[in-house]
């Protein structure tokens, strides 16, 4: 079972789900090819994010799993893609922070 955050973020809203083993999963839409990673605003209830990789070998996913791991403060291994590993569309995995910490990191970036 879920419990589910919704949270106002540059004035839409992405859902948090937080797990019984507590992790935190997250929607985010992944737009590879851009010149600098970065958290570019929220499309739909996911978080939308600009990733400095091609979507090439798994490059891409790379990339995204880093830059997660470094805005969340977090080491690597706690920023699992659980679902979309070939898609825009993925749902993400946190391990070591409840909600609210994910929330105010993520709400943090510039």
């Amino acid at each position: 079972m879920h419990r589910v955050l919704c949270q106002i973020i540059d004035a839409v809203t992405i859902k948090l789900a937080e797990s019984k083993d507590g992790t935190v999963r997250f929607e985010v839409r992944a737009k590879p090819r851009a010149k600098k990673s970065r958290i570019t605003g929220t499309r739909g209830d996911a978080l939308e994010v600009a990733i400095a990789a091609p979507p090439v070998d798994g490059a891409a996913n790379e990339e995204l799993v880093r830059f997660l791991a470094q805005v969340l403060g977090v080491p690597r291994r706690s920023v699992e893609i659980v679902r979309g590993e070939t898609s825009q569309q993925k749902l993400v995995a946190v391990a070591g922070l409840d909600r609210a910490t994910v929330l105010a990191r993520l709400s943090s970036e510039p």
